[in-house]
């Protein structure tokens, strides 16, 4: 799934380690996520969402 996840920490000043911890998991699962070799379950996409203030489609997409 495609992401723009990297973008979106960049303009927040983020390091994939203050992103992790924001939401409660490891530095390796954002990676991933960014990476786009791990899909994160509905209720993170959520929390990323919430957490940039952006509705899930403008963060993820097929």
């Amino acid at each position: 799934m495609k992401n723009t996840l990297p973008q979106l920490r960049a303009e927040m000043g983020l390091s994939q380690a203050d992103l992790a911890a924001a939401l409660g998991v490891s530095r390796q699962t954002v990676n991933s996520i960014e990476k786009e070799k791990y899909d994160p379950s509905l209720p993170l996409a959520f929390k990323i969402a919430h957490y940039f203030k952006l509705p899930i489609e403008q963060i993820f997409s097929e």
